[in-house]
């Protein structure tokens, strides 16, 4: 029985090994990301840090992702009070002909008819519909090639890194039977970079968040019939599109042109945190929600919220000041808040603190002057990662993460008479300087 009893043992312990030797590799797959979209990007929004990337500065056709732009104009318009959404307005002969055309997205517009922005904006965003996006455009501007002009005019205030628009839509301009907008070419199509669709899908959630009450609708009613939302990874009551479901998912905008292939920008929260991801040119509607459950699952499961540098933090061996005309001739310095960032768990290590102390504080000699009260301002403390790879972060105001870099006690001014003895014993050496080199 006793050697029964070991043999099990023994048993139990292999077989315990071999088991933390199969699942160890896939621990460490998991750290790892890749895609099959041509590019890709995964931004966390709460912080603007990119999680990760793949030629996200390729500019390639957007297809229908280009309708967050002309969402972001109309969103701005209403908020300033330049239109609201019981506005009416009738189809041109231009959107009509494009509503017609059954090679497009479309909820079958009639002529004629009021329509109210909120019913375009609802068929554009939900069902992609690209008459009532003409629609709108034309409403806003007079025309959709004046449109085109406030789109790339946003792309630019809002500082998109790769961009071309040349119509509101995302169809390219050869489909359009000669009727491109005013001021574009025959064969042009537009162009984001996976970044810039990103950068811009960050704005429209923070600037605009109302945005997602309508991203989110998986089917509605428009005109008396019913319209589906392509986005499939939102709650659907299709049999057929619930393997797609994503919980957390609540936009934003997918796209599909043969150019293009398939394209989408999501966006979906999980614990408080909200992520953005591209995905552009997959090769199947199917594979870009696939590829776009692989982001967010990387997103929300590879990262934390890890406070990499406490407040009142000090840097080894350099936490200090030197200080002119002070009782004290130093004063030490530290983090007046911490430091918290998403980050792959278990490489806080790779981070470290860079202090930039304000060149407007100090004199000559680098020295703080006499007297100086606890928790000044004398700089800031920069972020920097000091491991293998980091993608940054999406806006350039935000390409460094710093925190106030403040003292930590006072240093009071030395008495007058201090100072005086101070200056004659300094005038004295200078002297004796000048006079050892005469020889």
């Amino acid at each position: 029985m006793g050697t029964f009893f070991r043999s099990k043992v023994l048993y139990l312990f292999v077989v315990s090994i071999i088991a933390l030797l199969l699942i160890q590799p896939n621990s460490i797959q998991a750290k790892t990301m890749e895609t099959k979209a041509e590019t890709a990007i995964i931004v966390d929004v709460n912080t603007g840090k990119i999680l990760f990337a793949k030629d996200e500065n390729e500019a390639l056709p957007p297809a229908s992702m280009t309708k967050m732009m002309t969402e972001y104009i109309v969103l701005e318009m209403i908020d300033k009070g330049e239109l609201n959404w019981d506005t009416k307005t009738q189809i041109s002969d231009y959107a009509y002909s494009i509503s017609a055309n059954t090679a497009f997205s479309g909820v079958g517009l009639r002529q004629n008819v009021d329509y109210t922005v909120k019913s375009l904006y609802e068929a554009m965003a939900i069902n992609s519909d690209n008459a009532t996006t003409i629609a709108l455009a034309e409403l806003v501007a007079g025309s959709e090639g004046e449109f085109v002009k406030l789109m790339n005019q946003k792309a630019e205030e809002l500082k998109l890194p790769d961009y071309k628009f040349v119509n509101s839509t995302g169809l390219d301009n050869d489909s359009l039977g000669g009727k491109h907008p005013e001021g574009t070419k025959a064969n042009d199509t537009n162009l984001l970079s996976a970044k810039s669709a990103a950068i811009l899908a960050y704005h429209l959630v923070n600037d605009y968040p109302e945005v997602l009450e309508i991203s989110s609708i998986p089917e509605t009613k428009f005109d008396g019939q019913e319209i589906r939302n392509w986005n499939w990874m939102l709650k659907h009551d299709a049999t057929f599109l619930k393997p797609y479901y994503y919980e957390g998912v609540d936009g934003l905008k997918t796209g599909n042109t043969d150019l293009a292939g398939f394209t989408f920008t999501s966006t979906a929260t999980k614990d408080d945190r909200r992520l953005i991801t591209v995905v552009m040119k997959t090769n199947s509607v199917e594979e870009r929600f696939k590829e776009t459950a692989k982001l967010l699952d990387y997103g929300f499961s590879q990262f934390e919220d890890v406070e990499v540098f406490p407040a009142g933090y000090k840097v080894k061996d350099n936490s200090t000041i030197p200080v002119a005309k002070g009782k004290e001739d130093k004063v030490e310095v530290a983090l007046k808040d911490g430091i918290t960032i998403p980050t792959v768990k278990g490489t806080e290590k790779d981070y470290k603190v860079e202090y930039k102390i304000d060149k407007k504080l100090v004199n000559k000699d680098g020295e703080l002057e006499a007297p100086i009260k606890k928790g000044e301002k004398v700089g800031v403390a920069e972020l920097v990662f000091d491991g293998e790879e980091d993608f940054g972060y999406i806006l350039d105001d935000e390409k460094k993460v710093s925190v106030d870099l403040v003292t930590t006690q006072d240093v009071a001014k030395k008495n007058w008479f201090s100072l005086m003895l101070g200056a004659i014993g300094q005038f004295f050496t200078n002297l004796y300087d000048k006079f050892i080199g005469l020889f």
